[in-house]
């Protein structure tokens, strides 16, 4: 059997304890318990009679507020019978078990936070968070207009404008949204802290945060903070050519995508830390209920968790089409033997993008080695590598771990079947 995941929980028996799973996902995204497979994915079997499943559905629906839609089937696998509970994300959440939401984390099903609890009370209102009322009405767009006028060219940004943009209900209320794109209503929402190390960490060169100002100047800021450290001219024949450290797109994408998906909820600011050969971008909010991780690394985004601000970032010419924007990122680094890495947690998305490399000059004489094996077989395992190299285990473990960290390489697969190759190919 496979393993469990966010989608599948194996249960041995018949315990209540299924019933937080049921909640989580009632709460997130579809999914189903297995009864009669352990923890290992031994296949146990369990009795799948009309009486244990009437005792389930009785459970359910005494235990579960309200009752989400679910349905049980028996299937027969490896020669037992294994009682399958298919649980459907609901419609009107938050579900509760013994007055408690539930999630599934990576590890466990727990309970959800005040934070979360308010983000399913929005969803079960049709409500995303920045779309809830400013506590300031008074809002001024000084810096929104000028650039509305820059990129499409209107004559001044008026109230059936900013409707339309809907930054204003039709009661001319300011929702979330329109403060964070104010001149004046921001305070009190989290920002962008960035930070600029030298050499190594204890050096600090430059750090600011960016808060209390519209979200259009944060990302206007940080973009020169990145420009400062990350791009200079050189001189070539008798013209100036402007030379990049990182992919300017590539931090402008990264950026836009930190600001337009985070939980804005959340008191976390956007974190930046710039090193000398990498800048790390940590933006506060995981994935989305229903989109996987291949899902986002596609672009094949058909929920945005702040639409609003998406499509003004959109209309600014800060971001394409939706959902491209880590394909962009992914498309800079295109000539680069270093390669951006994603890191997708369940709390927070992390985007890492290298310095970018022409050549392998600047890795080490085994790990130049280990590069080139698999630039001539594209994939290998590692007793493969073991022999082509010449290196025992413990060197190649060593070099691949070393090639894995700078996101030059991938791995593929688990245990005897796993196999390394460069990472872009």
């Amino acid at each position: 059997m496979n393993k469990e995941s966010f989608k599948v929980e194996y249960k041995e028996s018949y315990t209540k304890t299924f019933l937080k799973t049921v909640s989580a996902y009632a709460n997130y995204s579809d999914g189903e318990i297995l009864f009669g497979i352990n923890d290992s994915g031994e296949v146990l079997g369990v009795d799948t009679s009309e009486k244990e499943r009437l005792r389930i559905e009785n459970m359910i629906n005494d235990s579960l507020e309200p009752v989400p839609e679910y349905k049980m089937e028996i299937r027969t696998i490896e020669g037992r019978s294994v009682l399958a509970l298919i649980v459907y994300k609901g419609k009107y959440p938050p579900y509760f078990f013994k007055n408690k939401a539930y999630k599934i984390t990576d590890t466990s099903t727990i309970a959800v936070d005040r934070e979360g609890l308010k983000r399913l009370v929005l969803e079960r209102l049709s409500l995303d968070y920045e779309e809830t009322k400013s506590i300031k009405q008074d809002l001024e767009f000084s810096i929104l207009e000028s650039k509305l006028k820059a990129e499409i060219n209107i004559y001044e940004l008026s109230m059936d404008i900013l409707k339309t943009l809907k930054l204003v209900d039709k009661s001319e209320v300011y929702n979330v949204a329109g403060a964070l794109l104010s001149d004046n209503g921001v305070e009190g929402f989290p920002g962008i802290d960035i930070i600029k190390f030298g050499k190594d960490v204890s050096k600090i060169l430059n750090r600011g945060i960016l808060n209390g100002v519209s979200v259009l100047k944060q990302y206007d800021e940080a973009v020169k903070t990145f420009e400062r450290y990350y791009q200079y001219e050189e001189i070539e024949g008798y013209k100036r050519i402007k030379k990049e450290i990182v992919p300017h797109e590539a931090f402008r994408e990264a950026l836009a995508n930190a600001i337009i998906h985070r939980e804005w909820d959340s008191k976390a600011n956007i974190q930046i830390s710039m090193y000398d050969d990498e800048i790390v971008i940590v933006s506060p909010g995981g994935l989305m209920g229903g989109i996987t991780e291949d899902d986002y690394l596609r672009g094949n985004l058909s929920v945005l968790r702040n639409p609003i601000l998406a499509d003004v970032f959109f209309k600014l010419n800060l971001i394409e089409k939706f959902g491209t924007g880590i394909k962009r990122i992914v498309e800079e680094y295109n000539d680069s033997v270093a390669k951006p890495k994603f890191e997708l947690g369940e709390y927070t998305i992390k985007i890492t993008l290298p310095r970018i490399r022409k050549d392998i000059g600047y890795l080490s004489e085994e790990e130049s080695l280990i590069y080139k094996l698999l630039e001539d077989e594209i994939n290998l395992s590692r007793y493969e590598l073991d022999e082509k190299s010449g290196f025992n285990k413990a060197k190649t473990v060593r070099t691949v771990n070393k090639l894995l960290k700078k996101n030059i390489i991938k791995k593929q697969g688990k245990g005897p079947s796993t196999t390394y190759r460069l990472n872009g190919d």
